[in-house]
């Protein structure tokens, strides 16, 4: 049995607990997350019986990668009739109306009402926060691809470093690392699943522009190149004696790691490198909360209780009214994966989690500086999984 087989059979026992006739998975990466491959279509997983992959395109392809039945998706006005039948049981009857969950958080309105067309009289739940939750804990195989991630934002880091100068434009070294790391197979996308939330290889941005807000949920903004694309570098050129953000990410197999550098050209001013020494203190102390138990709000919760007695409450994860609200997520297929590291988030920490804890400090007008690492949860506490090294990196 593969690993997607496995996963398909604990979607299902969730679905008979709650009475669910089947699980459509219309989202891309919920598609390869419980088949293995990622064509045009859809995954329908019943409560009993063997899952079936409906695809448009390339039905050449999902034959040979899918951990599921294949069969042409063909008109959507013979669906209904398809899933009836691949149910167990004959559900679906007039007395038990088919329940069908899908993803609701990311499926489209329009395709959502050609869904209800096709199944008339079946009853929609929102499985959305079922799957995120499946997800949330990674299997060995996620984390080796995960750890490798790590390994090659390290070598791209420390090949790109010697090459940083006074007078660089901020697009020009966010070239230079997308270089390194797709030589060393970075994918070249970061997927996220919130709505309207875009992401390439991560936030590069230095002194004042770093700090320059922006729609991104994140401590950082970027001028970006063009209102059309406002976050990340921009053409700021990099000055020596200012923070230079290194927030980047990259995608080995389909999974993500995340890590964020604070590197200068010089020295650092000193209220800003005591902003980033707090920054570090911040993340050690969490780093010794990590552990099964532990309640993801918690760490937020202390962690702004220690931004508070060092007196930077006002520039923690942002400024002003673009502070954001968190210390950390979680990581996976996706960069915006459970748990979060927030307020209102009951999520025990438990092994196989893997996580991205960011303390940052947004200074306008001057920029920011922090420090990301991903964790690993394990049976008697963490594994860290970035390697590249600690500190404020001098060039």
């Amino acid at each position: 049995m593969t690993i997607f087989q496995q996963r398909q059979q604990a979607l299902q026992r969730e679905m008979i607990e709650r009475g669910w006739s089947g699980f459509l998975v219309t989202n891309n990466v919920d598609i390869y997350y419980y088949c293995g491959s990622m064509q045009t279509g859809y995954l329908f997983i019943p409560a009993e019986g063997d899952a079936l992959y409906l695809v448009r395109r390339s039905l050449v392809r999902a034959e040979e990668e899918a951990s599921a039945a294949v069969e042409a998706l063909g008109s959507l006005k013979t669906l209904g009739e398809r899933l009836r039948a691949r149910c167990a049981g004959g559900c679906g009857s007039a007395a038990s109306p088919l329940r069908i969950a899908t993803e609701l958080d990311v499926l489209p309105v329009q395709l959502y009402l050609r869904l209800q067309a096709a199944l008339p009289g079946a009853v929609w739940e929102d499985g959305s926060l079922l799957v995120r939750e499946q997800r949330m804990i990674k299997s060995p195989d996620e984390v080796v691809a995960i750890r490798e991630a790590a390994r090659v934002v390290d070598a791209a880091l420390e090949a790109v470093i010697p090459h940083i100068r006074e007078g660089m434009a901020e697009f020009e070294l966010m070239a230079l690392i997308e270089h390194q790391l797709r030589l060393r197979g970075h994918q070249g996308l970061m997927r996220m699943r919130a709505y309207n939330s875009e992401l390439i290889t991560g936030m590069v941005a230095a002194g004042a522009a770093a700090a320059v807000p922006t729609y991104f949920d994140g401590p950082a903004g970027g001028t970006g190149l063009h209102p059309s694309s406002p976050q990340s570098s921009g053409r700021a050129l990099i000055g020596r004696g200012e923070p230079i953000l290194v927030d980047i990410g990259c995608t080995i197999d389909g999974y993500l790691i995340d890590q964020t550098r604070t590197l200068v050209i010089g020295d650092l001013d000193p209220e800003l490198q005591r902003a980033y020494d707090v920054a570090e203190q911040v993340l050690r102390a969490t780093e010794a909360r990590l552990q099964p138990g532990v309640i993801a709000e918690h760490l937020y919760l202390l962690a702004l209780d220690q931004v508070q007695e060092a007196g930077l409450s006002a520039h923690f994860m942002g400024y002003g009214a673009d502070q954001v609200k968190f210390l950390g997520h979680g990581i996976g297929l996706e960069i915006d994966e459970l748990p979060v590291l927030a307020k209102g988030f009951k999520y025990p920490l438990a092994p196989g989690m893997v996580i991205a804890i960011e303390p940052k400090f947004t200074f306008p007008g001057r920029g920011v500086v922090g420090i990301e690492d991903t964790y690993l949860i394990t049976e008697n506490g963490y594994e860290k999984l970035t390697i590249s090294r600690d500190g404020i990196l001098r060039v």
